[in-house]
């Protein structure tokens, strides 16, 4: 399988955790999210990983059209390690109360920030080398 179908997949997938998630928060784990998650971490995970899977979504379409531009597929893994490390963090954090992780939650931000910043490198290589 190519890099970009891996991200395609992978984003669609994500979007598709994402909104189970966000539904298992509002009827299933309701009351459970009251007694662990009083900080509001849930939401910021549902919001980040939406955001974020779209985002790998995109990086799989960018791959896919334009294989010779490496920023788009360096955006690729690290929108994938921002959602494992920010989202899947807060996730566990906001319903299993496990805290002992938490110092790795901004690696996962950092990922998200330099996986935009990568595609936003690649968008400005379109039309340069051939591509």
């Amino acid at each position: 399988m190519t890099v970009a179908r891996w991200f395609l997949a992978l984003g669609a997938l994500n979007a598709a955790l994402a909104v189970a998630l966000g539904a298992a928060g509002a009827h299933a784990l309701k009351a459970q999210l009251a007694a662990t998650d009083p900080g509001g971490l849930f939401p910021l995970a549902l919001q980040y990983h939406q955001m974020n899977a779209l985002g790998l979504v995109a990086a799989g379409l960018a791959v896919a059209r334009f294989p010779a531009i490496r920023p788009f597929a360096w955006s690729g893994w690290l929108l994938l390690a921002g959602i494992v490390l920010f989202s899947g963090n807060l996730y566990l954090r906001s319903i299993a109360g496990i805290h002992g992780l938490h110092a790795v939650t901004p690696f996962g931000g950092f990922a998200f920030i330099a996986g935009w910043l990568a595609f936003a490198a690649g968008a400005l290589r379109l039309g340069k080398d051939g591509a």
